[in-house]
């Protein structure tokens, strides 16, 4: 999958949910742990690399459509959405899949479109209230 993802030169170009904004995702490695880099215009957001195999177990087992729900560190997720999944005490990091202190949120916003583009889900493309399923 990583090949797929892409490099700091050559990273992989996606849109948001609502097909609204352009970012970027590429792989690197971080005090020694594989990270997503998300690069939206001048922001730089980390998530642990491996919150890929484990949305998609999770989303394999739920088998049906999820709201994504994405928000900001400081907001609260709305409860049984990936957001929430991703920052949950229940997941199998036991916490957040953001790694950027401050930009640990909007783990709902942008790893959806990037599971879309490798091939293990499907993503609505609505204004609002957009969902994902494992493929």
């Amino acid at each position: 999958m990583k090949e797929k993802i892409g490099t700091k030169e050559n990273p992989l170009a996606l849109q948001t949910p609502p097909l609204s904004s352009a970012y970027t995702m590429h792989t690197d490695v971080k005090d020694g742990k594989d990270v997503l880099v998300c690069t939206v215009g001048k922001t730089v957001l980390l998530y642990d690399y491996r919150c890929l195999t484990d949305l998609h177990e999770m989303l394999k087992k739920q088998g049906d459509w999820m709201e994504l729900g994405s928000a900001d560190e400081q907001k609260p997720a709305k409860d049984g959405t990936v957001e929430s999944w991703g920052r949950s005490a229940d997941n199998p990091v036991g916490g957040w899949y953001g790694l950027k202190k401050g930009l640990r949120g909007r783990f709902g916003m942008y790893v959806p479109p990037l599971m879309e583009a490798l091939g293990l889900a499907e993503v609505t493309h609505e204004a609002k209230g957009n969902k994902m399923r494992a493929k």
